[in-house]
């Protein structure tokens, strides 16, 4: 049997950070790889370490700060994941979705999810946006799904549909805030895979036919729970490297190389989840 949590460990952990804080996120937004820095833009931060939230995963990979911000970004009451845990770092899907349980009871109901990945697309190049218009769930599909286990029909349905798994409507306010703004926005399908090995050129060659067009160890298992919670997500990718396809290549993949392009993406994402943040308060007003 998996590890399980249920209701009475989502709300122990939300009347933690309710204690600390006095804000009521709509919005929640989780920082890959390297893109730690886009949280410092939240106003009036309420920070708490994940390490002092019961049942929460803390973050162990370079690039991930390991801190919940609660604050305010653009006119939204926001909740920010100053970095995430991953599957391969040892944790169970249903650890690692933790916080996205919690949001829930936080009261958020959209979901931004942001990381670093590795372009498959050849046309795709360090430093580029891509939003995602879909994803292939392949470790899931090997039976790491974080749906796995007993089903709280409280949570969500038992066989949720995914067809819709990032919404439209987001996605249109995204492609017209980065026409606005003059970023340049990629659209296409990332594939997650458990990691932490970086791909074989036999890999990146299969993943293509499949048709991926982005690569990386994290995202979906997030929007899997968001969306059997009813929450609305979008997701970006930053490209952080371009696949390397050939056994003879002379280039090599490294999370240094990842946090690198970091710091070329982060001014980019920022102004752009800022435009799109913006966009959604007019819409509330």
């Amino acid at each position: 049997m998996p590890e399980s949590f249920g209701r009475t460990h989502f709300k122990e952990a939300a009347a933690n950070i309710r204690a600390r804080s006095s804000h009521s996120p709509a919005v929640g937004l989780v920082l890959g790889s390297g893109l730690n820095p886009l949280a410092e833009q939240v106003a009036k931060p309420d920070v708490i370490p994940y390490d002092e939230i019961p049942n929460f995963p803390t973050a162990t990979v370079e690039g991930h700060e390991g801190r919940l911000i609660l604050g305010h970004l653009a006119g939204m009451s926001v909740l920010v994941m100053q970095g995430r845990a991953h599957y391969y770092e040892g944790y169970s899907m249903q650890r690692l979705t933790f916080p996205v349980r919690v949001m829930r009871e936080l009261g958020v109901d959209t979901v931004f999810l942001t990381n670093a990945a590795g372009g498959l697309d050849p046309q795709y190049q360090p430093g580029d946006l891509m939003l995602l218009t879909d994803h292939i769930n392949l470790i899931g599909m090997a039976g790491l799904n974080p749906l796995r286990g007993p089903n709280d029909p409280d949570l969500g349905p038992r066989f949720p549909d995914m067809s819709k798994t990032y919404d439209r409507g987001l996605r249109d306010v995204a492609i017209r805030v980065a026409a606005d703004l003059g970023v340049p926005l990629q659209q296409g399908v990332y594939i997650c895979l458990a990691g932490p090995t970086f791909e074989t050129p036999a890999d990146i060659r299969f993943l293509r036919l499949i048709g991926a067009d982005a690569v990386g160890m994290s995202t979906v298992p997030e929007a899997i729970v968001a969306r059997h919670g009813g929450m609305r997500v979008m997701a970006i990718s930053g490209i952080s490297n371009v696949a390397i396809a050939e056994a003879d290549s002379e280039s090599e993949a490294s999370h240094e190389e990842v946090l690198e392009a970091g710091r070329l993406l982060v001014p980019r994402l920022t102004a752009l989840l800022g435009g799109i943040l913006a966009e959604l308060a007019r819409e509330q007003q």
